[in-house]
């Protein structure tokens, strides 16, 4: 145990979701017999549920906020209904259909940002119109029909690295990617432990740092081989191309900028944040907009991985997105969380589902097991601020990732 809290650091609890993402992917290989852990089975969880991980990203800043956005599966459905019509109606090409998407769930997330923001109406009531309003515009515009989209539209949500190169047997795109992701961790610890050496900082034992790169790039290499050894023709998804650079980005945004600062200082303690010179008007607007061009993003990658956008696009999507960023470690009250942490949650959840279909369980105990999972997580969160213990996935990855303090830019 002494062991385990060296190389991961602080309490071994803070990572309960990543040991129990690791458990449920065993159990369900042992139970399964071997299928989870299939390339084809990986390459389709992964591709089936990136729109919900996208959904995900944005939800926790507006969680962190101390908000809550029930609209965003209406909002997706209704872009994506949006975007397929344009395209098939004004002849919009596909790169201008994603810029007309992402504009609109701007606008979106602009009038929803108003009425928190400026007009002080508490999220919860303005995206719970959003949910009715947009729905109604998503099957008004669509008339309760399916809208098909062109094939090269489909690629960002049903497209894979290409084949280039020689014939390896693999995926060599694929593979290069994956050994660009290690040689970047394993140089951005060496770089951190070297600049806190320079800084005269204490630093941990070699064989610690050692072990944890031993696991982390083990882990990501097994899964490089995953994505590129599946059937010919698929490899890594283009939409995780998208969600991989979504982590990064804001993963650097909500921890490394003023900006995401003020987030968490604002989903604190707003008055504290207020007096500290935050403008907290100004972060509740802009979570909101972030919300829903993400909603956006993740409408039109559903549309293009189903081919058309359709009247039940959509549906309890925002419960998921929710379900994952609270599994992930943020709580309840807003001021923590991460988007490492929030990503966790949502493999969870796709994990969850994914093995009790392959084991035959009906969609009734599917729900009950994701509920059950749901409010498992959020008492232990709980049950921890009860002790005076930091939250579930406080130090998640500290080393790539950190919950930052609040403060004044």
């Amino acid at each position: 145990m002494n062991a385990l809290k060296k190389i991961f650091g602080g309490d071994i609890r803070q990572f309960g979701m990543i040991f129990a993402l690791v458990a449920l992917i065993v159990f369900f290989q042992i139970m399964t017999g071997g299928i989870t852990l299939t390339p084809e089975n990986v390459i389709s969880l992964f591709n089936g549920n990136s729109y919900i991980l996208i959904l995900a990203i944005g939800m926790v800043l507006v969680i962190i906020a101390g908000h809550i956005d029930l609209s965003v599966g209406s909002v997706a459905a209704f872009v994506g209904i949006a975007v397929a019509l344009a395209m098939r109606d004004w002849g919009f090409p596909s790169w201008m259909g994603v810029v007309y998407g992402l504009l609109l769930g701007a606008l979106v997330g602009a009038w929803q940002g108003f009425w928190v923001a400026k007009v002080g109406i508490p999220a919860f009531i303005v995206t719970l119109a959003g949910m009715l309003l947009f729905r109604g515009l998503n099957q008004l515009l669509g008339k309760s029909n399916s809208v098909p989209v062109p094939g090269d539209f489909q690629n960002i949500g049903a497209g894979y690295l290409p084949e280039i190169g020689p014939d390896t047997g693999y995926n060599n795109l694929t593979l290069l990617l994956g050994i660009v992701a290690i040689v970047a961790i394993v140089w951005g610890e060496l770089r951190r432990r070297k600049a806190s050496i320079a800084l005269g900082a204490e630093v941990e034992e070699t064989w610690v740092m050692v072990t944890r790169l031993v696991l982390i790039c083990g882990a990501l290499l097994y899964a490089t081989y995953l994505f590129a050894t599946g059937r010919p023709g698929t490899s890594f998804p283009i939409s995780g191309i998208i969600l991989a650079a979504l982590v990064l980005v804001y993963g650097f945004i909500s921890s490394r900028t003023v900006i995401g600062r003020h987030v968490y200082a604002v989903g604190g303690n707003k008055h504290a944040a207020e007096l500290s010179g935050v403008q907290a008007k100004r972060v509740d607007f802009l979570v909101m907009m972030n919300m829903s061009i993400l909603a956006g993003l993740a409408g039109m990658i559903f549309v293009a991985r189903s081919t058309a956008s359709g009247p039940f696009d959509g549906v309890g999507w925002e419960l998921d997105a929710i379900a994952a960023v609270f599994i992930g470690g943020a709580a309840v009250s807003g001021g923590v969380g991460t988007v490492m942490g929030s990503i966790v949650g949502g493999l969870v959840m796709a994990v969850l589902n994914n093995g009790l279909q392959l084991l035959g369980v009906g969609s009734d105990w599917t729900q009950i097991f994701k509920g059950l999972v749901l409010l498992a997580a959020v008492a232990f969160d709980v049950y921890n601020k009860s002790q005076g213990k930091p939250s579930i996935i406080g130090l998640l990855l500290k080393n790539f990732q950190k919950t930052p303090e609040p403060q004044a830019a």
